[in-house]
Order: C-alpha cells, then sequence, then structure tokens
C-alpha cells in the first residue's frame, strides 16, 4: 500500500479530512497542497482505490510515519487476509463411537475451551460401520448435553454411514 505526500499526489481532486478529523469535501489538489502549506503541515493520501481518493492534513514529519505505519500493517496483513478470506475458521475435534472416558473427557476440555473462546466447533464422530452409527450419534447426544453452556448447535447431528457430525457456535 502506497502512501502519497504532498506533490506526490497525482489526483486532480481529492476527499480531504482537516487536522482534527474534520470532512472538508472534495477539493482541488492544489486547493489542498495550499492549505497545507499556509498551515504548515503535510497533506497525505492513504488509498488510492477510491476516485477522488482521501487526503488528510497531517502534522509535518507525520507524513513519513503514517506510510512506514501502513507499510507494516500491509505486510502483516497479507498472509492473514488470503488464509482467512472472511471465513471463520472452525476446529474440528474428532471421535471413535467407542471413545475410552478419558479421551473423551479431553476432548470434551477441548471443545469447551474453543468454544469459550469465541471459535465454533465441529465434532466429528467416526464409526467403523453401519452398524456403530447409533452409538456414534449417541456419543455426539452426549457432547451436546455435556457443552450447553458453552455452544449452542448451529446445525442438526448429521449421521451418514459411517458416523456423525454437528456443528457448535459459542454462546
Amino acid at each position: 500500500m502506497a502512501v502519497l505526500i504532498n506533490e506526490q499526489i497525482k489526483a486532480d481532486e481529492v476527499v480531504l479530512t482537516g487536522l482534527a478529523g474534520e470532512k472538508l469535501g472534495v477539493v482541488s489538489k492544489s486547493e489542498a497542497l495550499a492549505m497545507a502549506r499556509s498551515k504548515g503541515v503535510d497533506l497525505v493520501c492513504t488509498s488510492l482505490m477510491s476516485s477522488p481518493p482521501p487526503c488528510s492534513l497531517v502534522a509535518k514529519g507525520k507524513g513519513k510515519a503514517i506510510a512506514q505505519k501502513e507499510a507494516a500493517a500491509s505486510k502483516t496483513n497479507v498472509g492473514r487476509t488470503a488464509k482467512n478470506s472472511g471465513k471463520e475458521k472452525v476446529k474440528e475435534l474428532r471421535f471413535t463411537a467407542h471413545i475410552e472416558e478419558h479421551d473423551y473427557d479431553t476432548k470434551l476440555r477441548q471443545a469447551d475451551k474453543h468454544l469459550r473462546s469465541g471459535k465454533p466447533v465441529q465434532l466429528v464422530v467416526k464409526a467403523s460401520g453401519a452398524k456403530e452409527a447409533p452409538v456414534a450419534k449417541a456419543v455426539l447426544e452426549r457432547l451436546l448435553v455435556d457443552l450447553k453452556e458453552a455452544g449452542v448447535k448451529e446445525t442438526g447431528i448429521q449421521t451418514g454411514g459411517k458416523g456423525s457430525q454437528v456443528k457448535l457456535n459459542p454462546r
């Protein structure tokens, strides 16, 4: 993201914001530069995505600091926006139909922790055959009862040939 200062701005008109954040409207670039010079400040344009571009009057020397800050912020956000792309990460916890009590408690604590931190959880119970599907569904029903204080189900229990699953959202 480029930050343009004073004469670097190429647009004929800009949407101007004053020193105190007040909106000054659309003005010509020459008028905005004249205002900046008369007040002894810089004219800074942080976004080139709109027409006319938004520009602000900023204290002398702060323009470069804003440019560096914007550059650093865009570097750190590049990876995040590509990965998340608007979708919230859902933690998937897998169980088996005949799960040991200790393993059940451990997974239950993990699901509870994720839900209480505001993240949705997908609970999946795998069955080794179609005959174990009712057991898998029973495990999910037990989980829903144990997690009712931390989360609310988004979907009903979905049962397939070799397992069941349900998605919980935080309360």
